[in-house]
């Protein structure tokens, strides 16, 4: 049993890791040619709706974690960008990851990629919105930040491959933590027990994965290999799903440093939002 769950880690560990490899190195070449200028101009502009779709784009071009965001929001707070598309792209950020996104789609396919991506842009934007119209900028502190770099570098292939290794180090421990899990979960877990108390029967699973999504503190990059495996043994989609979005969406380190930036009404209502989302989404892909 042991033989075959060290076979299945193998083999899911280099499946991910030519897929991270390959996509983060695309991806950072590409990153030479976005107009990072103009996004913020777009971003800071008076047309909201525009101004939203943009701060979803560039969520999804900055492959941040949830952690390493916060600079970035920071940054946007500083040049005085409007509250409402900076907690756009708050919500978006560590959740629209291109290369975790391709993982998925290759890993759990394109159809729940997809859903996935338009899904949480959508309440990325409704939830920017409402907090700007309900006045929770009030609650934001005062915050000097130091240390911070735009991101108008020209990439080449020697820079591209650097900034893919820098990726590996900071991301690709959690791919191999979750091929570990994922691996462990097929071995030895019974797909019997899984399908009988996590099946799609059971929709008040959907709300608590979603809660117990932030403490566990499980990477997106993470939960891919852990959510293939679950679904083939399986687990319904639905709390899969709420439970990466809100485990990538606001985890226990961001939710701490987000205090440094916020007060505490905004923190917890941006936890709560979270949570919403997490769950909401969650039942859109139980009724797939």
């Amino acid at each position: 049993m042991w033989i075959e769950t060290l076979k299945d880690f193998i083999y899911i560990a280099l499946e991910l890791t030519v897929l991270f490899i390959v996509i983060s190195f695309l991806i950072s070449l590409l990153q030479g040619y976005i107009p990072y200028e103009k996004i913020e101009k777009k971003l800071a502009g008076k047309n909201r709706i525009v101004a939203a779709l943009v701060s979803i784009v560039f969520a999804f071009i900055t492959p941040f974690c949830s952690c390493s965001t916060i600079p970035v929001v920071v940054n946007m707070l500083k040049k005085k960008m409007p509250f409402g598309i900076v907690m756009i792209f708050l919500f978006a950020s560590p959740i629209l990851d291109p290369t975790i996104l391709t993982i998925m789609g290759v890993v759990l396919g394109w159809k729940v990629t997809i859903i996935y991506t338009v899904v949480t842009s959508i309440f990325s934007i409704i939830i920017g919105v409402v907090l700007e119209a309900l006045g929770f900028e009030k609650y934001v502190k005062n915050v000097v930040m130091s240390g911070y770099e735009d991101s108008n570098k020209k990439f080449n292939l020697k820079l591209a491959f650097k900034e893919t290794m820098d990726l590996m180090k900071s991301v690709y421990p959690y791919l191999i933590i979750g091929a570990a899990i994922g691996a462990i979960i097929h071995g030895l877990v019974p797909t019997e027990w899984i399908s009988s108390v996590f099946g799609e029967d059971h929709w008040w699973l959907i709300p608590i994965a979603a809660i117990i999504g932030i403490p566990l503190y499980i990477r997106l990059s993470s939960m891919i290999p852990i959510s293939q495996i679950l679904i083939m043994k399986g687990m319904a989609l639905g709390p899969v799903m709420a439970m990466m979005i809100s485990s990538a969406g606001a985890s226990l380190p961001e939710v701490i440093l987000l205090k440094s930036i916020f007060k505490k009404e905004l923190v917890v209502t941006f936890v709560l939002s979270v949570v919403a989302m997490s769950t909401i989404s969650g039942f859109i892909f139980y009724l797939i």
